[in-house]
């Protein structure tokens, strides 16, 4: 029997819920295969740290405080915070020294009558300007204390570059920066200290990202690869019962099935045998000789069998037309160039035979 209407709107719900989950699965490794050929990862998969085994992986995660990334911030801003107010006491104290009134302000450049001076100085600075940006609440203050020391040399550094050695200002600048030069030794292994912490704590976090990464996209390839299981016994249960419903071939398309295998390919006949054995796990399909009892197969078999020897019959036949259109061709090629060399030597003979004509009325 035919299977009937009821069947076929089974079978085709079914196979309409395995393509939608297909279709689910080809999107996550395409993201799986994305993640593992980006070059940050390839690059990161030949590092010493970056192969590692499944359980050193969990290991590492396990024993690794997970703190928020917000609360590791909030810490790491507190001992930042400890180091601008010891910066800050060092500033006031250069800021509060007799000679540093010249540069608590910008520079006059118009009421000095300083033509020159944007010409001298690129980028010029003061300390009005440094104490309103350590006080900044708006995100756009100094980030770290080097920040800072940069501008407070700057400071001195343009006054002794615009002004000549024996002028006031250029000396004032000059004792200045050695005395700031001092006080900021002192503040730098503190500074040196904190600077390490934070780039371990950023290659931590940077690794632990990576490795969360990693795990993830593992377990997304792992889950994939189960449900791509799960998904071909589905599909073979369901051919299963799509041969169950259908009706039993007959003698005569036996017959025929068993005439059309010997008409197959070297090639296709492997895969039909191939076919055969699945089913059938004492037959032998790689064996030099094999013995094929059509009446012995299941019903499964051997509709799988003619689906599959249609298929390869009907590819066969394309190729041999395609072949035969290139030989027509050939051979069309040939005899083009035969007649082609009969021309030539037609004229070759011809002329030959005018010369000897030449030569004996000579």
């Amino acid at each position: 029997m035919e299977p009937i209407n009821s069947d076929v709107d089974e079978f085709k719900s079914c196979v309409d819920e395995i393509y939608t989950e297909v279709d689910k699965l080809e999107k996550t490794v395409k993201e799986v295969e994305q993640f593992y050929s980006t070059p940050a990862t390839t690059a990161a998969n030949k590092g010493s740290s970056s192969i590692l085994k499944e359980k050193d992986r969990d290991k590492l995660l396990l024993n690794t405080p997970l703190h928020d990334s917000s609360q590791k911030e909030q810490i790491a801003s507190k001992r930042m915070q400890e180091l601008m107010r010891h910066f800050a006491s060092i500033f006031r104290q250069i800021t509060q020294h007799k000679w540093a009134w010249p540069f608590l302000e910008p520079v006059d450049v118009e009421g000095l009558n300083l033509l020159d001076y944007y010409e001298v100085i690129e980028k010029p600075m003061d300390f009005g300007t440094i104490k309103t940006k350590m006080e900044a609440k708006d995100g756009n203050g100094y980030k770290n204390v080097r920040e800072i020391y940069a501008d407070v040399r700057l400071v001195f550094k343009n006054a002794m570059k615009y002004n000549d050695e024996k002028d006031d200002v250029h000396v004032m600048a000059k004792t200045l920066l050695e005395k700031f030069e001092e006080k900021w030794l002192q503040l730098l292994p503190k500074v040196a200290e904190e600077e390490k912490k934070r780039e371990e704590e950023e290659a931590k976090a940077l690794l632990e990202m990576r490795i969360t990464r990693e795990v993830k996209y593992a377990n997304m390839a792992k889950d994939t690869s189960t449900k791509l299981y799960e998904i071909d016994i589905q599909l073979r249960e369901l051919k299963e019962r799509v041969v169950q419903k259908c009706r039993r071939m007959s003698t005569e398309e036996k017959r025929k099935l068993g005439s059309a295998l010997t008409r197959l390919s070297p090639e296709d006949i492997s895969k039909a045998l191939e076919i055969v054995a699945e089913n059938n796990p004492s037959f032998q399909a790689t064996a030099q000789e094999v013995d094929l009892d059509i009446d012995a197969q299941s019903e499964y078999t051997l509709w799988r069998l003619k689906v599959f020897v249609k298929e390869a019959l009907k590819v066969q036949g394309n190729n041999a037309s395609n072949n035969n259109v290139t030989n027509n061709n050939k051979d069309d090629n040939k005899k083009n160039n035969s007649k082609r060399r009969r021309e030539i030597c037609d004229a070759l003979a011809k002329s030959t035979v005018k010369r000897t004509k030449k030569l004996s009325n000579l």
